[in-house]
């Protein structure tokens, strides 16, 4: 058999894990999401959730990869008990990983796009009307999207097709420490511009007063939910890295040191974001548009705004592209894994079927306009990150949590000694019971949440059907974890 790659180091490790973390909803969604709650005082309510929520999830995630030395293609196979059907719940994270490239490699596009649109000054002496244009204009161009799209896919396959430590590692590393210089250098330009003090201040000050106007169950739900989504959890991305890693340190400080990171970039985003916004009279908690809209026009009015334009879209490419990669890695190691192809085969394959899968979202924004899957102003993107963010990520989560908890999965005692090697902080024994219950709960909570969220404004007839659906999977998920082996269990008796 083929001895597994391994990282060439534990930063590698850490840079790449984290670089799949990172990723877009960081940058953007995480600054205009605090703007909305207040500032600082949602910054502590999504802190708490990290560790809570995000922590234990990962480790199990990184524990199941390390443990089965295997892809999401073969590790529960691998881990689980003979004559339980866990493996069937492998296709969440195989369609997960397909269905989040098919419209984030366009996204990945968009970002090279403004970074080169910024370069060659495009937006020079453009007004916020004529910015928007811009943007219209890019949507309404499938060309144009297809190509950067492309862009994006060739990069980052690019970087898969050299293996592990030759290719994703060394790129990631490269792309993660340039990210990084980035943040640092647009922050420090955000906080000398006028009025800057302002929205350090909103940013750092807990100001729960205004957590209340905007109630404080909503701002606590988005806190819970940014902590939950932000990591990239639950359809193998993070798995697949733990099946590259040694055992010379403990799962839980490896995973400490990719959240702390990752929360080190969303706050830095909002250190670039929110005092650019309140320098310019700008709402931060303006949503999407803030990012190719509105930024892009205060660039402009900014000095040096061009090459500040530049750097930072450069900064969202490598974040868009860092976890295109990841999954990427995913979705190879799947055929490598189940069908023992060789690396340039998959890739090769696999090229060509990202970039088909790609284009229903790129022709949604014009071809495909008049198909609106979740009703009127949506598009087939909103319909394949509405399976993914509100579907495949947390009931991919679920199946993680429970495969490792439960004794007719993994068993909390396999999960643990395996989690515990090495060296480091230990994942503590008596969190068990909170894994056992609370979280997996709390879960469930976020997941029929995101569907109450997406449905509840639509028809009686459309709102009930969504939420069956939603608690019907979620049968699929427990009656698989309950009563998987149990036949077998009662014969033996």
């Amino acid at each position: 058999m083929k001895e597994r790659e391994k990282f060439g180091s534990r930063l590698g490790f850490i840079l790449v894990s984290a670089g799949c973390a990172i990723g877009i909803g960081n940058v953007w969604k995480f600054p205009y999401i605090t703007g909305i709650y207040g500032g600082a005082a949602f910054i502590l309510m999504y802190l708490v959730f990290l560790v809570a929520l995000g922590l234990p999830i990962m480790v199990c995630e990184f524990t199941v990869g390390r443990g089965s030395r295997m892809g999401m293609g073969k590790a529960l196979d691998t881990l689980e008990p003979k004559g339980t059907k866990w493996h069937r719940m492998k296709w969440i994270s195989i369609f997960g990983s397909f269905l989040l490239m098919m419209f984030y490699t366009m996204v990945g596009g968009w970002m090279l796009k403004y970074a080169f649109m910024e370069a060659t000054g495009t937006f020079v002496g453009l007004d916020g009307k004529a910015v928007e244009g811009v943007f219209g204009d890019m949507l309404t161009n499938p060309g144009t999207l297809t190509f950067w799209a492309i862009v994006a896919i060739v990069i980052s396959f690019g970087a898969c097709g050299f293996g592990l430590e030759k290719g994703i590692e060394k790129v990631t590393k490269v792309m993660m420490i340039a990210l990084l210089l980035l943040m640092i250098a647009l922050a420090v330009n955000s906080a000398f511009l006028p009025n800057a003090a302002a929205g350090i201040k909103f940013y750092l000050v807990p100001d729960f007063g205004e957590v209340a106007k905007k109630g404080f169950g909503n701002a606590v739900f988005a806190a819970m939910s940014q902590a939950f989504f932000t990591l990239s959890i639950g359809i193998g991305s993070m798995e697949i890295f733990g099946s590259y890693l040694d055992r010379k340190n403990r799962i839980t400080g490896e995973a400490v040191n990719i959240v702390l990171l990752d929360t080190f970039v969303a706050l830095m985003a909002g250190f670039i974001i929110i005092p650019v916004c309140f320098a310019y009279g700008v709402e931060p908690g303006s949503g999407p548009s803030l990012l190719f809209i509105t930024l892009p026009t205060l660039f402009n009015n900014m000095a040096g705004g061009r090459i500040w334009g530049t750097l930072f879209f450069i900064f969202m490419s490598f974040a868009a592209l860092s976890t295109i990669i990841a999954v990427f890695e995913e979705i190879l190691a799947f055929f490598m894994d189940i069908g023992g192809w060789s690396r340039k085969k998959a890739v090769g394959v696999n090229f060509v079927l990202i970039t088909v899968l790609s284009l229903p979202a790129i022709l949604g924004f014009n071809v495909l306009s008049g198909i609106q899957p979740l009703g009127e102003g949506s598009n087939i993107m909103d319909m394949e990150d509405f399976l993914v963010s509100s579907n495949l990520l947390p009931l991919g989560s679920l199946v993680f949590v429970l495969f490792c908890v439960r004794k007719n999965g993994w068993g909390f005692e396999n999960f643990l000694k395996e989690a515990n090697k090495g060296e480091g902080i230990k994942f503590p024994h008596w969190i068990r019971l909170y894994m056992q219950y609370i979280l997996p709960l709390i879960v469930v909570i976020i997941y029929l949440k995101g569907y109450y969220d997406m449905f509840s404004g639509k028809s009686t007839a459309v709102f009930v059907s969504w939420m069956c659906f939603a608690v019907l999977l979620l049968f699929v998920i427990f009656g698989v974890s309950i009563f998987t082996g149990r036949k077998k269990t009662e014969r033996t008796k």
